[in-house]
């Protein structure tokens, strides 16, 4: 008669509580130590933000060749909208270096400036709530500078689509008061009864 195996599963013992206690601890600091290097994910984003100006860049110079062979023969209201178009891509070009030094000084790494280099002023002082004001002001002089420039094309634009871009634009404005009061009233220490 050969021995019989027993098909019934072992139970294993439970960890006792501090084994447990142990294990869920190393657990939590894998976890937390993933989530604290994934931030570098972001690093490849802002360097992104680099080509972005690059390419805001090309179409800046694109627009003054186009510009100055012309500027003789061309209105003055033309020149004034080619113009708004430039400083327009000259806030954009600004936003994109705020967000890309920014946001990677935020959230992923502090940027070593040598002393003897030059360092924006800015730089370093800006936390992501300052930075979303910013961000919010810089949108709508945006906004501002192309409602701007549909205005002094007015007469090329339906009424519908004037009074739609001036929605979008209050849009922005309310959005941007609204943000900044909300910081205010979160930064603001309570008062004493």
């Amino acid at each position: 008669m050969g021995l019989r195996r027993s098909t019934k599963c072992r139970k294993i013992p439970p960890l006792p509580n501090s084994n447990r206690s142990m294990a869920m601890k190393k657990v939590e600091i894998v976890v937390e130590k993933t989530m604290y290097r994934s931030r570098w994910l972001l690093a490849p984003i802002y360097l992104g933000l680099s080509l972005g100006l690059i390419a805001l860049g090309m179409k800046f110079f694109q627009e003054v060749l186009h510009l100055l062979p012309n500027v003789f023969a061309m209105k003055e209201a033309d020149i004034i909208l080619v113009i708004l178009s430039l400083i327009d891509m000259a806030m954009v070009g600004g936003l994109i270096v705020m967000v890309m030094m920014s946001g990677y000084e935020n959230f992923v790494s502090q940027l070593d400036v040598p002393e003897h280099e030059e360092k924006l002023s800015w730089l370093g002082k800006m936390d992501s709530s300052s930075l979303k004001m910013k961000i919010a002001a810089s949108i709508v002089a945006i906004s501002s500078i192309h409602l701007l420039k549909v205005f002094m094309n007015a007469s090329n634009i339906d009424n519908d689509k004037l009074l739609w871009y001036v929605i979008i634009h209050l849009t922005f404005v309310l959005s941007a008061f609204a943000m900044g009061a909300l910081d205010l009233m979160v930064k603001k220490p309570p008062q004493a009864s």
